[in-house]
């Protein structure tokens, strides 16, 4: 299910605004309710993030304060999808390098502790054993930034090696399979590729798959293939939602989503161009 909030910033312009009536549309064809919308609305108002310009349908948000600077969440960092596509297109072979983060942080430091083990799980290090995390990956420079953003850095330790054995395990490939629950990151994507396989036009569409994009990439701890089954399910799945967002930017060209007559159209469509092309 869609949050309704993602839908607005979904339909957020490059002029900063979100045409009422569209917003209703789409939402509806999403299975939203004019209630749901009425009070998300209302509650970004609260928050400060949307102002409202008019009236039911006719109304136009305009982002404003803390909207205004906040990214659009449908859109994972593009940095991050770049480097998926690359390692698709195996532009990005792995170098056999392990690369391994320890941290002992007193309870006193309870919040930043954890904060730092979010960190460490979100750029897609799994856990070896209490304290110990591990991934192909050369996240060094983003956990040592977050290590000293947090006031923890003293309490870590990176190391790397080409040599790793974890529960009598040292196949790299087995090892894949014992530290990330390949299995649940590979069923994410099959929403993303039903939705990409379907030969839909329009905003709804669009906001939809984004979603399933979303969805499954921000949990993807984005292995090397060679350390992942194949034929990979992710890859399989991206290549899909790029031709799907090709198909869809070339719909808004022609007068559709976002095209001729609308201020700019949704950023949602340049910020995925960007991503993914």
């Amino acid at each position: 299910m869609i949050p309704t909030r993602l839908v607005v910033h979904a339909l957020v312009r490059e002029d900063g605004t979100v045409d009422a009536a569209e917003l209703y549309e789409v939402a509806g064809e999403l299975g939203m309710t004019d209630q749901q919308v009425r009070l998300c609305v209302k509650r970004l108002v609260v928050e400060g993030r949307f102002a409202v310009e008019g009236r039911g349908r006719r109304a136009v948000l305009r982002m404003a304060g803390a909207g205004a600077e906040a990214g659009l969440p449908l859109v994972p960092e593009v940095d991050f999808v770049r480097h998926a596509y690359r390692q698709d297109r195996g532009l990005e072979p792995w170098d056999g390098v392990w690369h391994l983060f320890a941290f002992a942080v007193p309870e006193s430091a309870r919040t930043a502790r954890d904060a730092l083990r979010d960190a460490l799980t979100g750029l897609g290090a799994a856990p070896v054993q209490g304290g110990l995390y591990v991934t192909p990956n050369a996240i060094g420079p983003y956990v040592r930034a977050r290590a000293a953003e947090l006031g923890v850095a003293s309490g870590l330790t990176c190391l790397t090696s080409r040599d790793l054995e974890a529960g009598g395990t040292a196949d790299p490939v087995a090892l894949a399979d014992r530290l990330w629950p390949l299995d649940e990151i590979a069923g994410r994507y099959e929403p993303l590729l039903t939705l990409a396989r379907r030969p839909e036009a329009g905003l709804a569409h669009a906001v939809a798959l984004a979603a399933a994009f979303s969805a499954a990439m921000l949990p993807d701890p984005l292995l090397p293939p060679e350390l992942l089954p194949q034929p990979w399910p992710g890859t399989v799945a991206r290549a899909a939602a790029a031709e799907a967002w090709t198909r869809l930017r070339a719909d808004t060209g022609r007068g559709g989503p976002g095209g001729p007559g609308t201020p700019g159209g949704p950023r949602l469509f340049r910020l995925y161009g960007e991503a993914v092309g």
